[in-house]
């Protein structure tokens, strides 16, 4: 079998003689009809090698040369014969002294004498010229020796492999094949060596594995140990593992072939399981073994195994050897525990390049530039040369801590070393300068450099994207192209992260098509880049479909749609993702925790968060500054006070995040105060708030309608120059419109250099909270005029003006208009805004009929809008049907019996008020007392329905006494007692029903300037009489009252109210 494929017979000797050159030129008769044993014959012009060797060499030469052949003529000269143990002996003075000349004279000598067949001294010939490097030589005798014994065979196939000449061996094996001379281990054992030197040689290594499996010799180690060694290398790890287990006994040289075949074949796992196979046999580990085992484990990262092999090492005496030393160094690196590195270096009696580059490595990879320069230093005093990876991590070091002194210096060093051409280095250089914003420098470097480097487009991408300039790196993207440069999996990301910061979708996706094009299109990396880009811009389907295309499941990826799906306000469909995620076995990452955590911040899912909570804890990241910032937006937003407090202090390097998710989150759960404190310590604390800041913070001052703390956070917003921002403008609009001053809110709308729909909606709900339905819907056709489009928040607000006001025409067209002209579907608000516009206005059965027909199911707000109506016109009939679809809804409201209740009492139907009420207690349902709040130097005022708890109560009902009777000059009749019977007028003290409102007007009458306005808040709609009394209060005492109830403001001035009795 191997004859047919490594028949080298008809080259051998002419490839053989043309490596040594002689005096005359030998012709080649390697015919078929000659003997196969005389593969090494040729035609001479001297008939003998004695001849040869006697002509071709001079006679002088020095006394100490001669004294083998002044032997032999000594014994000549006694008549003594020479046999074959002298010229042994000979031979070996001839060696021993390293005189070719003397040898190749007793040569002659043998072959005239006729010992020329003589095994044993062609033998020791072959030795002799194979030490002295004769190969000629060697092959001449080799060739005249007439019986080759498998000895013979074994000395010059293993005398030309230490010469390393592993062509020649495998003729030579072909050779003794051909002369059917049965190899030995040791000729299996060379010529399997000479394959591993071979380009070709695994394909020969198969078929010699073959023969010896035919000559049984694959149990010896001596054979199977170079064959696993050679199949390791190319590989072929399987069957480097059957040649192993075949072993019947297995050496120390066996074991280490196994194990660092498999380190170095990827499969560090079955390296270190065979290295405990290995010591529990009791075969003494070799140091070369420790080194292989321990690199396994800094690679797959098991770095307590590690450990543990390194009290292995010291136990048998390996610790100093330098290769050892080097893996442990490698591995503390890698961990990083740079102690025990340091330690173990500093213990090695031989460093060499190797251990500086892994100890510098690991220090740089680690961010310890400062160790990894002073090593540097100290490495190029010893005379030791750093590789370019040691190079290369320096200059990352540097390139992450913005070291650029420290790297313009390494900079020099790399030019002065000759290696500034080196790819790694070239590639490190480049980043170097862009990350630290040297993107000038970074840019004339990339021009004089080997551009056909694509690492360095690549860079040079990222340099520019850094500055979102993308004109210029999408020239470099197309200029790297014309140039012949194919992009890679890292050239595609660069170019679209740019595209998804400055918001270039349009070229975003041109570029994917080009990804599809090049066969990107199911790469992990490119495709991650790819879902973040069109998640981030609302594309959430389209990221979905690539999502799904992926081969192979990828955290990023995912995490990057989840993120996409959070930040739109999906918070569900976020959820459900993770969860996917999750089952998929897929352990998500910080931003994968952090965007689930947000989604349940968004949906107020306490429970859910929770689990996140505990999921992230769990999976290591307890201090992962973007999931703390996460948690504190959860727990602040689901009004969890002390939870929120207590994730904030966690968060040892506190950012704008941080500050921000607390502010906001407790400005939207309601807890306003403690989100106007927070951002009181946040400025005292001297930290930069953002337009995020501030505007939660404006919206937290006008959800208390706080209008002092709000003017005041205004004017920071101004002094720092975020006045120009639109949401903070938004939000400010918001504020003043909450707080009753919307002539502020109309000042600051109209001042705006730039508005957005947010910015049209705000005023136009202003304008229709605080009554003003003509200005709403003015404002709605000038924001139709400048071509802003109107949304579903923009129909709310101007659908609840036409109902403040009483447009019940216009308002219903406008509903029309919503599906019609806009495209939008009308959502319950917008249709309990239709049942609010037609049922205040008295057309109570019109009402009824539109809520039959609606074609959704009628929630609470519109059967109670409807009720409410009702109970103000007196409409029992609807009014009762209305109530019986609220109760079942929600059958613990109060609102609903107190509704129904009021409307039986002004209806007069006494009886089944009493009824309603006692309904009301048996179901334990409490009514929401009524509560107004009148700030008076900075300090909030509350008074409930006949409150006598203030300290100037008695003050408080002596002006109240005061006013009535003014009240009543003019005009003022009290209705006091409309929803009380003639019995319960008689047997009630009057004082008792004295509402809120009056209380804290009153108070505030008492208390404020003549010039300062009356701001006053109630959590319930005002009632009739004290309607009609602030009106009166307000022409007596020429003051401008503002009262903001549950629905709407009401400015009271001149005896007028901003509604005209419409509310």
């Amino acid at each position: 079998m191997i004859l047919n494929q490594i028949s080298l017979r008809a080259s051998l000797s002419k490839s053989f003689l043309s490596h040594f050159p002689r005096k005359f030129n030998p012709t080649p008769s390697l015919k078929p009809s000659q003997n196969p044993r005389k593969c090494f014959s040729w035609d001479l012009s001297r008939p003998t090698l004695a001849c040869y060797a006697f002509d071709e060499f001079p006679n002088q030469v020095n006394e100490e040369n001669l004294k083998g052949i002044e032997f032999l003529q000594l014994m000549e000269h006694r008549g003594i014969c020479a046999n074959c143990q002298t010229y042994i002996w000979i031979l070996d003075l001839c060696l021993n002294s390293g005189s070719l000349v003397e040898c190749k004279k007793v040569h002659g000598k043998i072959l005239k004498l006729g010992f020329g067949n003589e095994s044993v001294l062609c033998n020791k010939l072959v030795d002799v010229y194979f030490a002295l490097g004769d190969l000629d030589g060697v092959v001449k005798v080799f060739e005249d020796m007439p019986n080759r014994s498998v000895r013979s065979w074994d000395k010059i196939i293993s005398g030309f492999m230490e010469k390393k000449m592993s062509n020649r061996v495998l003729d030579l094996f072909s050779c003794m094949i051909e002369e059917n001379v049965s190899p030995t281990e040791i000729s299996f054992a060379s010529v399997l060596r000479a394959c591993s030197g071979h380009r070709g040689g695994i394909r020969y290594a198969e078929q010699i594995h073959a023969r010896i499996i035919f000559h049984g010799l694959l149990c010896s180690p001596i054979i199977s140990n170079p064959l696993i060694g050679l199949y390791a290398k190319n590989g072929l790890i399987i069957s480097a593992r059957k040649v192993f287990d075949n072993l019947c006994t297995k050496d120390s040289v066996s074991w280490v072939a196994m194990i660092s075949g498999f380190s170095q074949n990827g499969y560090e796992e079955e390296a270190i399981h065979l290295f405990c196979e290995m010591h529990t046999a009791g075969i003494f580990p070799t140091p070369y073994v420790f080194s292989s085992v321990l690199s396994g484990c800094t690679k797959i990262k098991l770095f307590d195994v590690g450990e543990q092999l390194h009290a292995l090492v010291f136990k048998y005496g390996s610790s100093l050897e330098t290769y050892v030393c080097n893996a442990l160094v490698t591995l503390y690196s890698r961990m990083p525990n740079f102690v025990s590195a340091e330690k173990v270096f500093r213990k090695m009696q031989s460093k060499d390049e190797v251990s500086f580059n892994s100890l510098i490595s690991g220090l740089a990879q680690q961010g310890f530039s400062d160790g990894a320069l002073e090593l540097f230093t100290k490495m190029k005093r010893d005379y030791l040369k750093p590789d370019c990876v040691t190079v290369a991590s320096l200059l990352s070091a540097c390139a992450s801590n913005g070291a650029l002194c420290k790297g313009e210096q390494l900079h020099s060093y790399v030019i002065k070393a000759g290696i500034s051409s080196d790819m790694i280095v070239e590639g490190a250089l480049l980043d170097l300068y862009v990350n630290c914003s040297d993107i000038k420098t970074a840019h004339e470097m990339f021009l004089t450099a080997q551009t056909e480097n694509v690492v360095l487009w690549n860079v040079m991408l990222v340099a520019f994207g850094k500055l979102d300039n993308l004109s210029e790196s999408f020239r470099i993207f197309r200029q790297m192209q014309i140039e012949g440069l194919i992009p890679n999996q890292f050239t595609y990301p660069s170019i679209l992260r740019t595209c998804t910061s400055v918001g270039a979708l349009d070229l975003g996706e041109q570029i994917h098509t080009q990804v599809i094009k090049t066969g990107f299109q199911f790469n992990v990396y490119v495709c991650s880049v790819l879902i973040d880009m069109y998640a981030k811009h609302g594309k959430l389907d389209t990221a979905h479909v690539i999502l799904r295309t992926l081969t192979e499941d990828d955290v990023v990826s995912w995490t990057a749609l989840i993120s996409g799906y959070a930040q739109h306000n999906l918070f569900a469909e976020a959820l459900k993702h993770f969860k996917e995620m999750l089952n998929r076995g897929i352990q998500s990452d910080n931003i994968g925790f952090s965007s689930a955590i947000s989604a349940c911040a968004g949906i107020q899912a306490l429970n859910q968060g929770q689990q996140i909570h505990a999921q992230s804890y769990v999976s290591g990241y307890s201090e992962d500054l973007s999931i703390g910032n996460a948690l504190v937006s959860l727990y602040a937003r689901c009004g969890r006070i002390k939870e929120a407090y207590l994730e904030f202090e966690k968060i040892d390097a506190k950012d704008s995040i941080s500050w921000n998710g607390l502010i906001s989150g407790f400005a939207q759960s309601g807890y306003c105060e403690d989100a106007l404190k927070v951002f009181a310590q946040m400025n005292r604390a001297k930290l930069e708030a953002s337009f995020f800041t501030f505007g939660s913070a404006v919206s937290a001052a006008a959800n208390i309608a706080n209008i002092k703390q709000g003017k005041q956070i205004h004017a920071m917003i101004i002094k720092r120059g975020f006045d120009s921002d639109i949401e903070v403008s938004n939000a400010l609009i918001t504020f003043y419109a909450k707080c009753g001053s919307i002539e502020d809110a109309r000042k600051e709308f109209c001042e705006m250099p730039e508005k957005n729909d947010v910015s049209w909606n705000a005023m136009i709900t202003g304008y229709s909270q605080h009554g003003y339905g003509n200005e709403a819907v003015n404002l709605f056709e000038k924001m139709k005029q400048v071509g802003e489009m109107p949304n579903h928040v923009t129909f709310v607000g101007l659908l609840s003006a036409c109902s403040h006001v009483g447009l019940v025409t216009k308002g219903l067209g406008y509903f029309e208009s919503m599906s019609k002209e806009h495209g939008l579907v009308p959502k319950p608000a917008h249709y309990a805004c239709v049942v609010d516009l037609i049922s205040r206005a008295g057309f109570l059965s019109r009402a009824r009929k539109f809520i039959e027909e609606m074609p959704i199911e009628p929630d609470a707000t519109i059967w109670r809008t409807l009720l409410s109506a009702c109970t103000v016109h007196k409409n029992v009939e609807v009014g009762e049907f209305a109530a019986h679809h609220l109760l079942e809804l929600e059958p613990e409201d109060s609102a609903t019996y107190v509704l129904l209740s009021n409307m039986y009492a002004v209806s007069g139907k006494w009886d089944c008020r009493d009824q309603t009420r006692q309904m009301m207690r048996n179901r334990g349902v409490k009514k929401e007392p009524g509560r107004s709040w009148i700030e008076v130097k900075n300090f909030v005022h509350a008074f409930y329905v006949g409150d006598r708890l203030h300290p100037l109560a008695d003050k408080i009902y002596e002006f109240l006494a005061e006013l009535n009777k003014k009240a009543a000059e003019i005009g003022y009749v009290q209705d006091r007692y409309s929803l009380l019977n003639d019995v319960e007028q008689e047997q009630k003290d009057p004082t008792v029903y004295i509402h809120s409102e009056k209380l804290a007007i009153t108070f505030g009458l008492l208390s404020l300037s003549d010039t300062v306005p009356i701001h006053v808040m109630k959590n319930l709609r005002v009632c009739k009489d004290c309607h009609s009394w602030i009106k009166f209060v307000s022409k007596i005492s020429n003051r401008a009252i503002i009262v903001r109830d549950a629905y709407r403001f009401h400015h009271f001035e001149g005896g007028i109210c901003s509604c005209k009795d419409y509310w």
